[in-house]
């Protein structure tokens, strides 16, 4: 089906109060429950660097779960997209298997990226994710540029581009928006930023290291549209998620979103005590959490029970078991594969 006419179809059904058309409803448990899974997997992936089985350093996606979700929900098989170093939820929500995953983090040859990679650098082209990348605001020149690039083939293929707001006070933010902006006068930038604003970079919140706080409306500076939206409600990102991606899709120009998110755990894995930010604000903010929030509008629509909830959890811990087991089992990458797939 085209992509108008998908668009027409859904114009025609339906909606409930919360916006959603009834068969995205039905279509947002099969997300709640992705949304379970990488919740449950950053939960042993902290226990698991504690444990020392993963090397490097680890950063989790818990409390953040709807953008991902909504922002992938939208996203057609053969689009591709690119984040930083908080990824694993993004790899997962996308399809990458959990034990593939799980054994990137520990250095597995079974890995993503057959273990040379770890936390910070997850990849499943085959899944059209592009990384994974562990220095700040290194990768919007690069989804940027292959924005540029699927648009110059002639495809209406998109790319998304998931950032941090620490990211945009890196140069490697200005410079690609810019020419984002310019690309996009002839319709040669099929991008989405999404800016996932969890209120701190690293242990210094946006309001102390931003100028202008508003991040969404930096965008401004490179004529690239853009706006700021609540990034907990899976259902509320999904729906401007269809309509970001499908003006992206027909008119090559580029689009900015800021997400106002909260990141419930510390920035990674070792801050354990996070002395920047007062214990009340993460538990207030835990009171919209995104699995919660979905899960009550699921309920209210009479699509999730009581049985339902605990078959999603029991299978999400089963599945995470079992990804723990695999990486466990998986064997070291050999020595001779040191310098293999090394271009330079």
């Amino acid at each position: 089906m085209a992509e108008t006419s998908r668009a027409q179809a859904r114009a025609t059904q339906p909606v409930t109060k919360d916006g959603a058309a009834p068969a995205e409803l039905r279509d947002a448990v099969r997300w709640y429950a992705g949304m379970v899974l990488a919740r449950r997997f950053e939960d042993e992936a902290e226990r698991a660097f504690r444990r020392g089985k993963i090397g490097g350093y680890l950063h989790v996606y818990t409390g953040q779960e709807a953008v991902a979700a909504g922002w992938l929900a939208e996203l057609r098989s053969d689009d591709i997209f690119f984040t930083a170093y908080r990824d694993h939820a993004h790899a997962l929500l996308r399809g990458s298997p959990p034990g593939a995953v799980m054994a990137e983090l520990f250095g597995k040859a079974t890995g993503l990226a057959k273990g040379k990679g770890g936390s910070m650098h997850l990849f499943d082209v085959s899944r059209g994710f592009y990384g994974g990348y562990g220095i700040v605001g290194g990768h919007i020149p690069l989804a940027t540029g292959a924005a540029y690039a699927l648009r110059y083939s002639g495809t209406d293929r998109v790319c998304l581009c998931f950032l941090g707001d620490g990211a945009m006070n890196s140069g490697a933010f200005h410079e690609p928006a810019n020419m984002a902006g310019l690309w996009g006068r002839d319709g040669l930038c099929p991008i989405v930023y999404i800016v996932e604003n969890n209120q701190y970079g690293m242990g210094t919140s946006v309001s102390r290291a931003s100028a202008v706080a508003d991040l969404a409306s930096r965008f401004a500076a490179y004529a690239i549209d853009h706006e700021r939206a609540d990034g907990m409600d899976f259902l509320a990102v999904r729906a401007l998620a269809r309509r970001a991606i499908e003006r992206v899709r027909s008119t090559g120009r580029p689009h900015a979103v800021e997400m106002l998110t909260y990141r419930f755990a510390g920035h990674g894995a070792a801050d354990l005590f996070q002395p920047y930010r007062p214990k009340d604000e993460v538990s207030q903010a835990r009171g919209r959490d995104p699995i919660l929030i979905l899960e009550r509008q699921l309920r209210k629509a009479a699509l999730l029970s009581d049985a339902d909830v605990a078959r999603i959890h029991e299978e999400a811990e089963r599945a995470i078991a079992e990804a723990v087991r695999f990486a466990e089992e998986s064997p070291e990458p050999p020595a001779t594969d040191l310098d293999a797939d090394i271009h330079a």
